[in-house]
């Protein structure tokens, strides 16, 4: 009886104005540490999900690449004939109209070109393949010359024939024909798909700026409309300074060629001048290399002026025409274009090599408005020079040969007591 009053009264303590404590859980607080806290699906269903969208948006992004870089490359084609439209706009003329204009005149042009180039080459390869036998019996006879051998062209004709690397060949190429005209096919889709992004940008171009600028306040209104503006003059003045100087290409490589008499030297200049001017870096190189080998079926000496001019003139286009022309236009240092036509090589290809000038040219003259300037202090080694006397070392070896000459040399002592 004492135990039992003894715990109602550690009850009556525990549990005030008559309560009911609370009865444990079952298992006791082992059991209630290890449960599930709330948030913890959550958590696992949002990981999951944004695990989800990423790898759903890194494959459309994979799959839309090719679209992306079209849209780019329309995007800066836009730019580059928007001068041009809106030149003709401001006489009355719709832009719709105008646009179309413009791109007839650019595709009527490329495609005498094409014509002209393609029928070049072709002349070419009919007189190399009538010519092939001539050149085969020069190189029999000089190798029955030099080495006593008794080749025949015929013998040659049937080994060549009945080799398994000719059976091969035409094996591959005749498989070959099929991607080609696969790649035929899809370059003109895309070539296609490019032209009617830019017709749509250059024709509607007004009224793109305005949804854009619709969904911006009015501060950003004004910067986006200024880099707008920004792009279109650099791309354009760009576009146009490189027309103009592979004009002047042009015309000078067909003086050489028509002087030295090679066959189809317009088509050769306009080839020159345009390789030229639109491939970055190693354009020069692939302009010459065509010139030169017209050149060396006229005579072998030909090729060698040919390749003279082209490495004098590039030299004077590249410090005497190239900077006149664009300084007012894509003023960047050359090294900074040459890299930014790596960077874009390696971004998008030869894509990227095209339009890596523009862009760039672009970025630097939006940025400039936004960075803050000041004079220059008047040091000479701000001019490349230095001061006279300045350099370090020099002073120390001044200032050693003058403790040289002050320090005072011992006397040498002739009296008797010094020899005693």
């Amino acid at each position: 009886m004492a135990s039992t009053d003894e715990t109602t009264q550690v009850g009556q303590h525990a549990s005030p104005f008559g309560t009911t404590p609370p009865t444990p859980p079952v298992g006791g607080a082992a059991e209630g540490g290890s449960k599930m806290p709330r948030w913890l699906p959550r958590a696992m269903v949002l990981a999951l999900t944004l695990i989800a969208c990423f790898q759903l948006g890194s494959w459309a992004f994979h799959q839309l690449t090719g679209l992306l870089i079209n849209i780019l490359i329309a995007f800066f084609m836009a730019l580059a004939i928007e001068p041009a439209v809106s030149w003709m706009s401001s006489f009355g003329m719709r832009r719709g109209l105008a646009t179309g204009l413009v791109f007839l005149i650019v595709m009527i042009v490329s495609a005498g070109f094409i014509t002209l180039l393609g029928s070049m080459l072709a002349g070419q390869i009919i007189d190399i393949v009538e010519d092939f036998p001539k050149y085969v019996d020069s190189v029999i006879s000089w190798a029955n010359t030099t080495f006593h051998t008794e080749l025949s062209r015929v013998d040659i004709q049937d080994s060549l024939l009945r080799s398994d690397w000719l059976r091969k060949y035409v094996q591959n190429s005749a498989t070959g024909v099929l991607d080609v005209s696969a790649q035929v096919l899809g370059g003109l889709f895309q070539l296609l798909t490019i032209t009617l992004f830019a017709f749509y940008f250059a024709a509607d171009g007004p009224r793109l700026r305005r949804a854009l600028c619709s969904v911006l306040p009015p501060a950003r209104q004004a910067e986006v409309l200024r880099a707008w503006e920004i792009a279109v003059n650099k791309t354009g003045g760009y576009l146009y300074s490189r027309g103009l100087m592979a004009l002047i290409s042009g015309l000078a490589h067909y003086v050489l060629l028509e002087s030295l008499g090679v066959d189809y030297a317009p088509v050769l200049a306009v080839y020159v001048g345009l390789v030229s001017q639109f491939i970055p870096t190693i354009g020069t190189y692939l302009a010459g290399a065509l010139p030169m080998l017209i050149a060396f079926t006229v005579n072998p000496w030909y090729a060698l002026w040919v390749l003279v001019f082209v490495v004098v003139y590039q030299q004077f286009e590249n410090y005497v025409l190239q900077p006149k022309l664009t300084a007012k236009t894509v003023d960047i240092h050359p090294a900074v274009a040459f890299g930014s036509v790596i960077a874009g090589t390696a971004l998008l290809g030869a894509v990227g090599a095209l339009i890596a000038i523009p862009a760039v040219a672009t970025l630097q003259a939006f940025l400039g408005a936004y960075v803050k300037r000041y004079d220059v202090t008047d040091d000479p080694r701000v001019h490349g020079r230095r001061a006279r006397g300045s350099g370090t070392l020099l002073k120390r070896v001044r200032h050693l040969l003058r403790a040289d000459s002050r320090e005072p040399r011992p006397v040498e002592d002739d009296s008797p007591r010094a020899s005693s």
